[in-house]
C-alpha cells in the first residue's frame, strides 16, 4: 500500500454477490428467486413467475477471459453481469406469461 493510497478500491464481486445483485432487481419486477448453495457444486439463482410456476429457471453466474456473465442453464449468455438491468430484462422475458 502506498502513501496515497486510501483503501477504498473497489475488491471484486464474487459470484455469490453477482447473484445476489440479480435475484434483488428480479425480485423487484415481482418474480420470486431463491439463491441455491448445493454441496460440492457453483451456487445458482432458481427464478420463478409467481403467477405461472411452471416457469422457472436456473441462472449462472461464471467468469471468462471477457468478464463475469450471466448463464442460463442451458449454457447461453444472458448478458455481461455489469449489465444486471438488461439480464433482468431478458429474465423476466423469459419467463413471462404468454
Amino acid at each position: 500500500m502506498t502513501p496515497d493510497d486510501t483503501g477504498t478500491a473497489a475488491l471484486p464481486k464474487t459470484r455469490l454477490e453477482y447473484l445476489e445483485e440479480l435475484g434483488d432487481e428480479l425480485a423487484r419486477r415481482g418474480l420470486r428467486v431463491r439463491l441455491t448453495l448445493p454441496r460440492l457444486q457453483e451456487p445458482s439463482l432458481h427464478v420463478m413467475n409467481p403467477d405461472a410456476s411452471v416457469l422457472t429457471e436456473n441462472i449462472l453466474a461464471e467468469e471468462g477471459a471477457d468478464g463475469w456473465w450471466y448463464w442460463w442453464s442451458w449454457a447461453e449468455r444472458i448478458a455481461p453481469a455489469r449489465d444486471v438491468a438488461v439480464a433482468a430484462d431478458r429474465v423476466a422475458r423469459v419467463l413471462a406469461a404468454h
